[in-house]
């Protein structure tokens, strides 16, 4: 787990979103018998799958479309990000190309905007939208912004559960009647990561309001293309929502075992 994947970068808020199916997978491989409740986490499972891909097709959709448009100015999102900067006072941010596709992201540890070629060269709605988002981060970490902050000293934490609590979690799951305690360290441990999917939404709400009121004010873009950027913005904002709560849903699943298989040894 890292802070180094932006708005439309997904590699953070994805490893969340594969959770629970893991955990319905090794539910139904390890339970002797499918009750009522069961289901119902199938159906949660299958719920967020949906909403997943529909949300995820969506935003390849409309970073698509708002790509084709070229914005009136001509800046390019390297220009639109090194303007952006200047203008709140940071000067000790680089900003750099790194191959992959919406692999936009800032990092913080080495302060650096990175652009993909897409949107570092581009000049469409989308790439002054993503460079625009991703520079609301470094003024976010310039501000010390109180929910960048927090995510930032989770991150430790963050890191070492992400490594192992699907094992845990699945040899929990194995041993509910036996260790019930395994699985709920597992279920602390995914709490961690829980928590961090669900701070990362007004860090990331944040970072999109920055970068829509500094794009406006500046008059960067003209009103269809502020539209348009705000139209892409939500969208990929939308990936974070759906993530936290099929992070939370998770962990409800998570609760519900334990709390049912404690309730079985009784």
């Amino acid at each position: 787990m890292s802070e180094k994947k932006g708005l439309f970068g997904r590699n953070l808020r994805f490893e969340h979103r594969k959770r629970p199916f893991f955990g319905l997978v090794s539910y139904l491989q390890l339970s002797p018998k499918i009750e009522a409740m069961d289901m119902s986490i199938i159906l949660v499972s299958l719920i967020f799958l949906g909403i997943s891909l529909l949300v995820s097709g969506r935003l390849k959709a409309k970073f698509s479309q708002y790509s084709q448009l070229p914005i009136a100015n001509g800046m390019s999102g390297k220009e639109i990000a090194e303007q952006m900067l200047r203008d709140n006072g940071i000067y000790d941010v680089k900003v750099v190309s790194v191959k992959g596709f919406l692999s936009d992201h800032y990092n913080p540890m080495d302060k650096t905007v990175n652009l993909s070629p897409e949107v570092y060269g581009g000049t469409s709605i989308a790439s002054a939208a993503v460079a625009a988002h991703e520079c609301g981060h470094a003024v976010q970490h310039a501000n010390a912004y109180s929910w960048l902050m927090m995510r930032s000293k989770l991150v430790p934490f963050v890191q070492f559960s992400s490594s192992i609590v699907q094992w845990v979690l699945l040899v929990g799951v194995l041993m509910i009647n036996t260790f019930p305690m395994l699985l709920l360290g597992g279920i602390i441990l995914f709490a961690l990561t829980t928590l961090f999917s669900v701070i990362t939404l007004p860090v990331e709400f944040d970072a999109s309001n920055r970068a829509l009121s500094w794009l406006n004010n500046r008059g960067i873009l003209v009103q269809r293309e502020q539209e348009g950027a705000k139209d892409a913005l939500k969208w990929a904002a939308m990936t974070y929502v759906v993530a936290a709560l099929a992070s939370v849903a998770t962990l409800v699943q998570y609760v519900l075992i334990f709390l049912n298989g404690s309730r079985n040894d009784d």
